[in-house]
């Protein structure tokens, strides 16, 4: 299985960055807090030095799941990880209309992510801590390319795949 590979800093997704060794930081989170209202924004490198907002995700007042601005779609948090009945599967519809999941994997520490058809598109492999220029590593996000017809490397699926593996992490380890 073919993937491209962003490795992911910080322990904390809110403030983060996704990058590679070869093209530099591709996502960032940053997260501000002020007058008690936490704010995490999510941006893109589009080229050198020049980088759109993808993604605001408004936290609810007591550090809970509260709304996303995605693009010029406001959705609740909830919606991007919604339980679905499996053990630790979180389902969201993508911004083409179909259901994916995030699931633990059965035989690894991996969290994949599975379109309808139930094919890994996606996945976050933790990752021993590893020290590079743009921060110290925990985990890699990995994005297989040839699954949905290669969809998955391009935006707006690329950034939706970002916010909700962000979302899941945060979900699973505070129990939100």
């Amino acid at each position: 299985m073919e993937s491209q590979v962003l490795s992911w800093t910080s322990q904390d997704p809110r403030e983060s960055s996704l990058f590679t060794t070869h093209w530099g930081v591709l996502y960032r989170f940053t997260t501000e807090n002020t007058v008690g209202r936490m704010v995490t924004t999510l941006h893109r490198a589009i080229r050198q030095g020049r980088e759109d907002r993808v993604a605001k995700l408004e936290w609810a007042s007591n550090g809970g799941l509260g709304r996303a601005v995605i693009g010029r779609q406001i959705v609740p948090m909830a919606d991007l990880v919604r339980p679905d009945g499996g053990f630790g599967s979180r389902t969201f519809n993508g911004p083409d209309g179909y259901p994916y999941q995030w699931s633990p994997s059965p035989d690894s520490q991996d969290l994949l992510l599975k379109d309808q058809r139930g094919n890994v598109i996606a996945f976050y492999r933790p990752t021993p801590v590893r020290r590079f220029n743009v921060g110290e590593v925990y985990g890699e996000m990995h994005f297989v390319t040839g699954a949905g017809a290669g969809t998955v490397l391009h935006p707006p699926l690329m950034d939706m795949v970002c916010v909700t593996a962000l979302l899941y992490r945060l979900v699973s380890m505070y129990n939100l």
